[in-house]
């Protein structure tokens, strides 16, 4: 392959002429009306001209190099170094080359003045641009990543991993049907909040004896509030709907259901069967069958999950939210965010420091600012869980079968 050079070399390697006043360019002559390699030679020749030595045999007859082009190397190498070490300035006087360098210019550069401000200037930004960059990595370099939590239950066909994401994010948009009205009590007539208060610790107690699925504690409380926000009860009445709804509950959740005659039992015959059963169909029409709504539990078990908990942990959160769970001023939290601040708060209680990963974050979709005002409420409940009337969570924690999860300090510094 041959490489034009028309611009690439001065004149003087173009033309040549010799003695008989032939033109001879790269051993090639005029013969006829056509000139062969008149504009174009091979490299290997190129580089042999400038090198100034002959052929393979040759012994130097070769063609000297023209002086700008080997001038030109050593003024860029020199510059190259003086940048290098930081000795390049303006030049003092420019001086011209050899008449036969062709109009290159050398610059004579003074050692004793100062760096340009232009080089001062390039070389602060290139060390503050590397500063910026270094702090950059060192922050990818710490930063917490987002843990997957369900990599572990990828041969678990129970764990449905595949749409797990997309059926909490279904139970997200359905929790809203679950909520009732924060002050619903103000439209009965006949008993308030410290009343539903009572209901719900005998309800734990129970639950507790019958040694009953967590979840359908969760599911008994539900169906009683949306109950209540939507029918009125007089006061004797109060705990057949508890019963009731447990009764419900344990249908729904419950692989063994107690028969109605131990709730009769419970009850110390306060009710009889058909009032049982009157009061059954009387709520169901009341929430028109729909018991198929997520509940703080099914939040729970996710959060616990992304929280990398323990059996310590699962217990003391589930011992918080179920002091929440008797409170009347919780209602105004939806599912999701009970349990997340429920997490939260047994973290901070067993740890003794706030602790929210952004794996959590992720998970819960809520931030630690978020969590703290209901989180302080929930310190004060586990405050005076031990005192009072309303015991029933507190005795049923402070079992070995729940790892006396109830004796674990609160978390005050919240």
């Amino acid at each position: 392959m041959e490489i034009s050079i028309e611009n690439d070399i001065p004149a003087a390697l173009m033309n040549v002429t010799n003695k008989q006043g032939q033109r001879e360019v790269n051993g090639c002559r005029k013969f006829g009306g056509g000139e062969v390699g008149r504009n174009r030679r091979a490299l290997s020749v190129i580089n042999q001209n400038l090198g100034g030595g002959g052929g393979v045999g040759g012994g130097g007859g070769g063609c000297r190099p023209h002086p700008c082009v080997a001038n030109k190397r050593a003024i860029s190498q020199k510059l190259a170094a003086e940048i290098a070490n930081k000795k390049q300035c303006f030049p003092e006087e420019i001086k011209r080359s050899n008449p036969s360098n062709d109009g290159f210019e050398v610059w004579k550069a003074d050692e004793d003045q100062p760096v340009p401000m232009f080089l001062e200037t390039s070389e602060t930004n290139m060390d503050q641009t590397d500063h910026q960059m270094e702090e950059v990595e060192m922050e990818d370099l710490f930063e917490e990543p987002i843990v997957d939590i369900d990599i572990s239950d990828d041969g678990n066909h129970l764990a449905v991993t595949e749409y797990v994401e997309d059926l909490y994010a279904h139970y997200r948009r359905m929790e809203s049907c679950s909520l009732v009205s924060p002050d619903y009590m103000t439209q009965q007539f006949d008993i308030n909040e410290k009343m539903r208060a009572i209901l719900i610790d005998w309800l734990i107690e129970v639950h507790h004896k019958f040694d009953l699925r967590p979840e359908t504690l969760f599911l008994t409380v539900n169906l009683i509030d949306r109950f209540l926000a939507k029918q009125s009860v007089i006061r004797k009445n109060l705990q057949l709907v508890g019963l009731v709804a447990m009764l419900l509950a344990c249908k729904y959740e419950e692989v063994s259901v107690p028969v109605i005659e131990d709730l009769v039992f419970i009850s110390d015959k306060a009710y009889s069967r058909s009032q049982i059963l009157e009061m059954e169909k009387l709520m169901l029409n009341t929430l028109e069958f729909n018991m198929s709504l997520p509940t703080a539990y099914v939040f729970m078990k996710r959060f616990l999950k992304a929280a990398q908990s323990e059996s310590k942990l699962d217990q003391a959160s589930f011992f918080l939210i179920e002091l929440c769970l008797v409170e009347y001023e919780m209602l105004k939290f939806p599912p999701s965010f009970l349990a997340a601040a429920a997490v939260y708060t047994a973290q901070c209680s067993l740890y003794g420091m706030k602790q929210w990963s952004k794996t959590c974050e992720w998970h819960t979709n809520y931030s630690e600012d978020q969590l703290l005002e209901c989180s302080r409420m929930i310190v004060g409940y586990h405050q005076k869980a031990s005192i009072g009337r309303l015991t029933g969570v507190y005795r049923k924690y402070n079992t070995s079968k729940y790892g006396y999860a109830a004796k674990c300090d609160p978390a005050s510094f919240l």
